[in-house]
């Protein structure tokens, strides 16, 4: 199972902050965002790539980056600041 991990505003809108994800058939974290957004329309708003970021075991990553059973991604959006 990978734990997946929801922050701010991406949490907020979900109504969650965490669940269990299969890895079966999941190898990177793209693959993990598009299984999560086919879940349904309000899933796949808040999952749009261009509005999230992705942490794989809390290093910042890429939708390329490998994940694996055991593996913990975190999903929230781009943080600004001033």
């Amino acid at each position: 199972m990978i734990q997946v991990l929801f922050f701010a505003q991406v949490r907020e809108l979900l109504g969650t902050a965490k669940l269990e994800f299969s890895a079966q058939g999941i190898n990177n974290t793209e693959q993990l965002r598009a299984a999560l957004a086919a879940q349904d329309d309000k899933w796949a708003k808040v999952m749009a790539s261009d509005k999230l970021l992705v942490a794989v075991n809390q290093t910042i990553s890429n939708w390329e980056a490998s994940v694996a059973d055991g593996d913990e991604v975190a999903f929230f959006p781009p943080v600004t600041g001033g």
